[in-house]
């Protein structure tokens, strides 16, 4: 395929084709569209399809579209260029290297996907964290590339794509396959694993569309995002969404039947979700300053160590140290270490984690979801916060448990206030267990 495919299926401003000529790419076909449409007297940019706001202009009277900037400016007179799908894969015999094998209702999920990707549908897939999504979509996915057709597997975060790559890497050893990163050169692959912003780049690209985690920031709720997904798409195209909690939104579009659903309550291993145990904590803030923890979380922590490691999570990056320090006292012979997003360190920090060089993690809502350990029990301090709503907190208890041999890893919830996000979060794990329970009466 080589260097004059390297554009198929994406779209580009005026200086991006330029760059992208000048790099000697040559371009089997160029297209282009008008940048902006004016639409009932508003200005709507047709790249992420948002209303201009009239303020957003230059010195010189034009506007310009703020919502996607990121991705190279648009300026009213603008054109966006894009380069046609290749159509390139027709002679590839993709294969599936993956050696493990589903369990009875992870087979029928995985058939589900498999009718998705045949008859070009979208479908919703709920299924309890750590029910072996991955794994249920390999099928799928390989009857869209015997098909020749191209595949993209997007996330909201870069932390879930990492996860995702070495998986896929390892399932289509054959098929040519790319994590997209900004510091990495574009490549054509008939497998593409993203965050749900770089498709904002593709415009008519794939077959068949996967979008994981579509309840998570920042995808939720995000029309950029949602029109970047649509026209990431072909004209007939399969679009999967995958979610643990869905929003209101999914819920709506299935009641309206604009998409098909399933569900799976069970994990891959057949064991029910760990319930959260709730512990009022008055004060703890006022007890932080003065260098202390609740008293029944640092009892906790002693107990679970003995057996596991822990991932505790507070609602602020500024309490990560105050935390990580009243723990070092209490626990000097663990390691224990803080994590956020912006933390230079987190791929190695969560690399020592997984290998159990690190005990004890104090960490924000980054390692909610989308990341798997072996052996930890979960806690939340702070579980009151606005930042722990109740998809955050199901997520973040989907962390304990996920190994079949450590299926019973507890999850504690230390609050001042009992609110409505920490009462909506337990009663939807008991759902989701109760649901389990009749799924296992049926075997």
């Amino acid at each position: 395929m080589g260097q004059q495919v390297i554009a198929c299926g994406r779209q580009f401003t005026a200086a991006q084709l330029a760059d992208t000529q000048n790099n000697n790419y040559s371009l089997p076909q160029i297209k282009r569209r008008p940048a902006f449409l004016r639409v009932k007297h508003r200005l709507v940019c047709q790249r992420c399809q948002q209303v201009v706001l009239p303020q957003t202009c230059l010195p010189d009277g034009r506007h310009y579209c703020a919502q996607c900037l990121l991705f190279g400016r648009l300026v009213e007179g603008d054109w966006l260029y894009t380069v046609p799908e290749c159509h390139l894969f027709e002679n590839n015999i993709p294969k599936l290297t993956w050696e493990g094998q589903l369990t009875p209702y992870q087979e029928q999920a995985a058939q589900a996907v498999v009718e998705v990707v045949q008859t070009q549908k979208r479908h919703v897939l709920t299924a309890v964290t750590g029910a072996g999504k991955t794994e249920m979509l390999f099928q799928g996915i390989l009857v869209a590339l015997q098909k020749g057709q191209r595949v993209c597997l997007a996330a909201p975060r870069v932390a879930v794509c990492l996860e995702l790559y070495p998986r896929l890497q390892a399932a289509f050893a054959t098929t040519s396959i790319m994590l997209m990163h900004e510091t990495e050169p574009y490549r054509y692959t008939q497998l593409v694993i993203c965050t749900t912003h770089q498709l904002l780049k593709f415009y008519h690209a794939f077959d068949t569309v996967i979008v994981d985690e579509v309840d998570a920031f920042p995808f939720v709720d995000n029309p950029v995002l949602v029109t970047a997904v649509e026209q990431a798409c072909k004209p007939q195209c399969a679009l999967l969404y995958l979610t643990a909690t869905p929003t209101p939104a999914i819920k709506r579009a299935i009641a309206a039947k604009q998409m098909t659903v399933s569900e799976l309550p069970l994990r891959f291993h057949g064991h029910l979700l760990p319930e959260p145990h709730r512990h009022v904590a008055f004060n703890w803030r006022a007890q932080l300053k003065k260098g202390r923890l609740p008293k029944r979380l640092e009892r906790d922590c002693q107990t679970c160590l003995k057996t596991q490691q822990i991932l505790l999570f507070v609602p602020q990056v500024r309490l990560l140290q105050p935390v990580a320090n009243r723990l070092s006292t209490l626990l000097p012979a663990v390691r224990i270490e803080t994590l956020h997003a912006n933390d230079p360190d987190q791929i190695k920090k969560i690399t020592a984690f997984r290998a159990q060089q690190i005990q004890l993690m104090v960490t924000t809502t980054i390692l909610e979801r989308g990341v798997t350990f072996k052996n930890v029990a979960v806690l939340v301090l702070g579980a009151e916060h606005m930042v722990f709503n109740e998809a955050v907190l199901v997520q973040i208890a989907g962390r304990a448990g996920r190994h079949k041999d450590y299926a019973q890893n507890p999850v504690h919830f230390y609050y001042q206030d009992y609110t409505r996000a920490i009462k909506g979060a337990c009663r939807q794990i008991k759902a989701q267990n109760q649901r389990g329970r009749r799924l296992q009466s049926t075997v």
